[in-house]
């Protein structure tokens, strides 16, 4: 539990661990310790398919992927770019962040991932999620922060092409503009823990209205701005997701972005900064299931290590689906694993 947790929630790669254990006199190559993680990922399968069924009886599922250089892949280069998925979904309130690994950025993976889902799926501007659109019962939702790192863009070369101190404002500011009320409004209902459907009527009085004029904005200016300059490419951006981008004002518990998915990715990407890749297709399931349990385990405001331990300590005696789902961790009794970490720190 320990090793698991100092590389998937620490990011210290085992070759670190390896030497940081021969200074206490402990012996421990690292391919024990990657056997060690593998073994012990395999014996937590059994919670990871419960968990994909969990992914899909929440009303959204919010969708994301990054780079992953995995070694040893069959009939692929060591310098091939495969791919770790992450789908953050499941109850409202007790969510799931499932991780999967896959050689590539076809969309197959989500495909299996929501087969038979139906509700909200949020994503970014990628191609590869646009077969969801023609799936029934699905409604594809896109993301107001991805739009605005293109204005942002713009906005950025323009300050470096003029100095900091550059103080006129251009058409990407004022696209940036229309964003920043959207999300005050947001701000707002947040700060006064406005129920979902309050929500939902403020985004209606309030949001729709801004929505509508950033639509006139951009329609105004798509004609006039080269198309491919950078904010030609931000307006076509934005203008090809619009029918994604305003979906969240139908329901109070949706977002204006996909944030919930970046912030959950976002771990792997800091520990794969160090050590850089998967040493084999077995190590990058076992890292997807890890990152899966332990990520999960933190957005239900359980302590990974503690959690682990006691999942490694009762998974021996699990005998049926009943059982597995206890050990989940987003239905497992917190009280159980905040004793665990009273007693580990006593």
């Amino acid at each position: 539990a320990h090793i698991a947790v100092s590389k998937f929630a620490d990011a210290l790669p085992l070759y670190r661990q390896q030497k940081i254990f021969g200074r206490l006199g402990v012996d421990l190559s690292r391919s024990t310790l990657a056997n060690w993680m593998i073994q012990a990922a395999e014996r937590c399968g059994p919670l990871i398919e419960l968990m994909e069924k969990e992914i899909r009886g929440g009303p959204v599922i919010n969708i994301d992927e990054s780079p992953l250089q995995v070694l040893n892949e069959p009939g692929r280069r060591n310098t091939a770019r495969s791919y770790m998925w992450v789908f953050r979904a499941g109850a409202l309130d007790r969510p799931v962040v499932l991780f999967r690994y896959h050689p590539t950025r076809s969309g197959e993976i989500a495909l299996k991932i929501v087969d038979g889902y139906q509700g909200y799926i949020q994503s970014d501007g990628y191609a590869g999620y646009d077969h969801l659109s023609g799936k029934p019962g699905i409604v594809l939702l896109g993301c107001m922060v991805h739009a605005r790192r293109k204005f942002m863009a713009v906005v950025k070369v323009r300050k470096k092409e003029r100095g900091k101190k550059a103080s006129t404002k251009g058409l990407a500011d004022e696209a940036l503009d229309y964003i920043k009320e959207l999300y005050q409004i947001e701000k707002y209902a947040r700060q006064n823990e406005l129920t979902f459907e309050q929500i939902r009527k403020l985004r209606q009085e309030k949001s729709k209205p801004i929505l509508d004029r950033f639509k006139i904005w951009l329609d105004t200016y798509q004609p006039q701005v080269p198309s491919k300059s950078l904010l030609g490419k931000a307006i076509q951006y934005t203008l090809n997701q619009w029918e994604r981008l305003i979906v969240y004002v139908e329901a109070g518990f949706l977002k204006p972005d996909n944030n919930a998915a970046e912030n959950a990715i976002r771990p792997f990407v800091l520990g794969r900064k160090n050590w850089l890749f998967a040493g084999g297709p077995n190590g990058a399931e076992a890292s997807a299931i890890f990152f899966s349990l332990i990520e999960t385990a933190k957005a239900n405001d359980l302590e990974p290590y503690a959690y682990l331990r006691y999942l490694f300590a009762k998974i021996p005696s699990a005998q049926n689906e009943a059982d597995f789902l206890g050990l989940l961790p987003n239905r497992i009794n917190k009280a159980i694993i905040d004793a665990a970490v009273t007693r580990v720190v006593e």
